[in-house]
């Protein structure tokens, strides 16, 4: 089948809840994938940086047909021989001291709020049910019912009301604006080290350190979604490294099993999830052996080959490439690690859809966001004559 009749079929069969770039992939090895035609692209967004270690990394791959062959499943029912391992790695790795394990982002998310609601109550002395938390304009944590509740985005919001309540939204990047927000039922804030599907928004320096000390003074429960952040992606395994400090939940997710699996996990401390009693808080996938086996290897993968410290540099090397890019319609080229983006001016003929589509011509692939924003976030095994490579077509993409 060609891309046309693929395209068409989907289109008549699926619900149009995304409206993706007309290529249809069937391959991937490294930064690379493949269309059904048999053209070959540099893959620029990752999967939303699912796949940091590179797609259909073997390693990864191997670890996931080896354990498929033992067990895949047990529920939390009963225990497994991954699931301590993936506990005690994970924890070294990030120096955590606790671990929940899920599947999906969103799921994480979920999960840090009933916890840290529950903390609000159990710990801190919150009157029931009357526990806030507070969130940042333009955020985005997924897109669960409660989730979407806290956005600003009015296409997620717009007629799936009514929504959960217990939130309150700030300025991003504003830490005079969480101090202001903050009220005895405050239980936690959770925010986003740098906001990705807002276009890659990058706080002031301090901003994070500032944050931790207003949470710490105010007994308030500091939630850093690192979901897209984490495991490497800005040239640190988290980005909070950045700043030198440690949120009290840290979510990770997407590039945890390296595109083979959803797993998530919720990273704490033992006064947030030391709370939670057997039967309040779980999931019949979280934690599954399969799920433990291929995160493990991973995480190993992601250490031992340095693809954290080969996206720092190649991500400074991609960044100041980028910015040698002389075109009026460019309003700013910004970026950490290999989370880097190039933001149009509004009013730019096509946005930033047209350029994204003149590009995937000539073999590379990215995604717009927010109309007028261009992601790159390429695999983290990227090397400097693949950066050299794209920059030859995104430089005739701009002009």
């Amino acid at each position: 089948m060609k891309t046309e009749e693929y395209i068409e079929i989907e289109n008549k069969f699926g619900a149009h809840n995304y409206k993706p770039l007309d290529v249809v992939l069937s391959k991937g090895e490294g930064i690379w994938v493949w269309d059904v035609d048999g053209n070959k692209y540099l893959d620029c967004l990752s999967a939303y940086s699912a796949v940091n270690q590179g797609h259909c990394h073997p390693k990864i791959r191997q670890a996931m047909i080896d354990q498929a062959g033992q067990l895949t499943l047990t529920s939390r029912a009963f225990r497994n021989d991954q699931l301590a391992l993936f506990y005690k790695e994970l924890c070294e790795l990030t120096e955590s001291h606790k671990v929940l394990p899920m599947n999906s982002g969103a799921e994480a998310v979920e999960t840090a709020i009933k916890c840290v609601r529950k903390w609000g109550y159990e710990s801190k002395g919150v009157e029931h049910d009357k526990a806030e938390i507070i969130v940042c304009d333009n955020n985005f944590h997924g897109r669960t019912l409660a989730i979407i509740g806290f956005s600003s985005d009015e296409n997620s919001r717009k007629s799936f009301g009514p929504f959960v309540s217990g939130f309150k939204s700030i300025p991003f990047g504003d830490a005079k604006a969480l101090e202001d927000a903050i009220t005895p039922n405050t239980v936690a804030f959770m925010v986003e080290p740098i906001q990705g599907e807002a276009g890659v928004i990058i706080p002031p320096v301090g901003y994070l350190k500032k944050v931790r000390e207003i949470c710490t003074k105010n007994n308030v429960v500091l939630i850093l979604d690192e979901i897209q952040t984490g495991l490497g992606r800005t040239g640190k395994m988290l980005a909070e490294e950045h700043e030198g400090i440690q949120a009290d939940l840290t979510l990770i997710g997407k590039a945890l099993s390296g595109g083979f699996y959803p797993v998530s996990a919720v990273l704490s401390n033992e006064a947030v999830l030391g709370l939670l009693k057997p039967g309040q808080h779980g999931s019949t996938f979280g934690g599954n052996p399969l799920a433990c086996a291929v995160a493990r290897e991973a995480l190993k993968v992601l250490k031992e080959e340095n693809m954290i410290e080969n996206a720092a540099s190649m991500g400074q090397f991609f960044l100041d490439e980028l910015k040698k890019i002389d075109n009026p319609s460019i309003k700013e080229v910004r970026g950490r690690g290999l989370m880097i983006a190039i933001e149009l001016f509004e009013g730019t003929q096509g946005g930033a859809r047209a350029i994204c589509e003149k590009l995937m011509k000539m073999g590379i692939l990215c995604k717009e966001t927010h109309t007028w924003t261009i992601r790159f976030a390429p695999p983290l095994v990227i090397t400097k004559s693949d950066i050299e490579w794209a920059m030859e077509k995104i430089k005739i993409a701009f002009n």
